[in-house]
């Protein structure tokens, strides 16, 4: 276990905010995680689990203890699950699985982010879920020191939703993630232009290394690096609205996108109405909208984490104007 005094938040938080916290606690094993829940039982201080820091904001110093997981490794159980480390990098997963032909992470390519994150966040993209694949995660109950494995079932899973950010909040540190795979890929090829990326490519009948090459370019070519430019990624959830405000708004806008969830609810873009809004390559301040994507907020350069609330209240407003909706920060704003 690794402990620092003062600690500056810099290189854990994509946004390239400074700000530092009282206490940095990390743990490189479950013995560890362990430890480091006895150290939080006998302390008042507030309290923030972090990963990588790819969905963060800092608003300004820590005033607590930050607890990261550094616990690395894949393990394969056989029978095409992987067990992860909750500090290992999410794409590091992806990678693995595609070249030992485990199939069925190919889409969450590039994700930002670590395995402790997937099983907290419930990342996604393009048509597939962290909790597609998740079977049980490990974690440590920060109130008595156990560990505990917890079924997927328990995590209540759903869009960019689980218990861990819900009632479950600070409960629990955790250490690993088991995942199931398959051994026949089944490609999901039908959300955004995956279809028109691999036609370009002259691919017809994808392998899942073409499919996880032409997610990773698709991604590259609209998401700011944030080593270049500071970033959360998406910065704000896609609404999920009633069939009828659906209808209601396709009247007004016939060619706006959208995602059937059932037949009673539809996904609607939130950078599309961010982009209708006219945000998109946009700033205010020190903060802007990226020119390739609305759906991110960056840091222009020197930016605090006021400037990016104060942006992303901006467009809050305008979308709830002009198209009736609230839409959500994904980004967790501390």
């Amino acid at each position: 276990m690794k402990e620092y005094l003062n600690y500056s938040l810099l290189s854990h938080n994509t946004f390239g905010v400074e700000a530092k916290c009282d206490r940095f606690l990390e743990f490189s094993s479950t013995a560890d995680a362990v430890e480091v829940a006895s150290q939080l039982r006998h302390s008042d201080s507030d309290l923030l689990i972090i990963g990588s820091g790819s969905n963060l904001l800092l608003t300004g110093d820590f005033k607590g203890i930050v607890v990261h997981s550094a616990i690395a490794g894949i393990e394969d159980l056989g029978h095409c699950q992987i067990k992860c480390g909750s500090g290992v990098l999410w794409d590091d997963v992806v990678d693995y699985c595609v070249n030992h032909n485990l199939y069925g992470a190919e889409n969450l390519s590039i994700i930002p982010g670590e395995v402790g994150a997937s099983a907290v966040q419930n990342i996604g993209a393009y048509g597939a879920e962290a909790s597609d694949l998740i079977v049980e995660v490990e974690a440590v109950e920060i109130s008595t020191g156990k560990v505990c494995l917890i079924p997927k079932s328990e995590c209540h899973y759903a869009y960019r939703q689980s218990r861990f950010k819900q009632e479950w909040r600070n409960k629990y540190l955790v250490t690993h993630v088991t995942y199931q795979l398959s051994d026949t890929f089944s490609p999901r090829l039908d959300y955004g232009n995956i279809r028109a990326k691999l036609a370009e490519k002259g691919i017809s009948n994808p392998s899942a290394a073409d499919l996880r090459q032409v997610v990773i370019d698709i991604r590259n070519a609209k998401l700011p690096d944030p080593k270049v430019q500071g970033n959360a990624g998406s910065f704000f959830m896609n609404p999920i609205v009633s069939r009828q405000t659906y209808e209601q708004l396709a009247e007004r806008y016939p060619a706006m996108p959208h995602y059937t969830i059932d037949a009673d609810h539809e996904k609607i873009p939130a950078g599309w109405m961010i982009d209708q809004c006219g945000w998109k390559g946009k700033a205010l301040g020190r903060a802007g909208v990226h020119d390739k994507q609305a759906l991110v907020l960056v840091n222009l350069g020197g930016a605090k984490g006021e400037d990016v609330v104060n942006l992303c209240n901006a467009i809050r407003k305008d979308v709830k104007t002009r198209f009736g909706i609230t839409i959500y920060p994904e980004v967790n704003i501390r």
